[in-house]
């Protein structure tokens, strides 16, 4: 059973993965609290924010880490990577959007960044890997690569939410989409 700090945290990541403006009453009816409790555990929506972007980082760094550990073929690692990232769903979506957005001041000083650099480099270094041994294609650049993952990810979620895709050919559907446009 999740504690309150958590219902909260994740009510917040689905909601503000729609709208980063929803207002926080949303957010606590969500989590099926009240705005005072929500207050009580977060003093306000930045307080709040940097609680979910801490949750998925820790959520989408454990997964890519089991990930990149276990495998050892770069192919596989890739695919399965991919599938880590389907499985933090959300929170895989919302962290991406919010480190790679406008107004976000992406820098190596900032833990945060740094945290989120660690886990997505996996990425990057595998599809470099993967070029230099000519797996996937020299054509596209490693971040045209990883971009290219982050919006079939997000097709992903999307497509269990809406319902529209049976939920166990989500991540087959995925990989063939992007195995097709990037294996040799």
């Amino acid at each position: 059973m999740k504690n309150t700090r958590q219902k909260i945290t994740d009510a917040a990541i689905e909601i503000f993965n729609e709208d980063l403006s929803a207002p926080l009453e949303i957010v606590a009816e969500k989590a099926e609290v009240t705005r005072r409790t929500l207050h009580r555990y977060f003093t306000d929506r930045q307080d709040l924010v940097l609680a979910c972007q801490f949750a998925m980082q820790e959520s989408c760094k454990k997964a890519i880490d089991a990930v990149y550990t276990s495998y050892t073929d770069p192919l596989e690692r890739f695919e399965n990577m991919l599938y880590a990232a389907i499985d933090c769903g959300v929170k895989f979506s919302f962290l991406h959007r919010m480190h790679n957005n406008d107004r976000h001041q992406h820098t190596v000083k900032d833990e945060n960044c740094k945290k989120y650099d660690v886990t997505f480099n996996k990425f990057k270094s595998t599809i470099e890997e993967l070029q230099r041994k000519d797996l996937i294609t020299k054509e596209l650049s490693a971040e045209w690569i990883e971009m290219l993952s982050t919006g079939i990810v997000t097709a992903a979620i999307n497509s269990e939410k809406s319902g529209n895709v049976a939920k166990i050919n989500i991540k087959k559907f995925a990989w063939y989409s992007l195995s097709k446009g990037i294996l040799v």
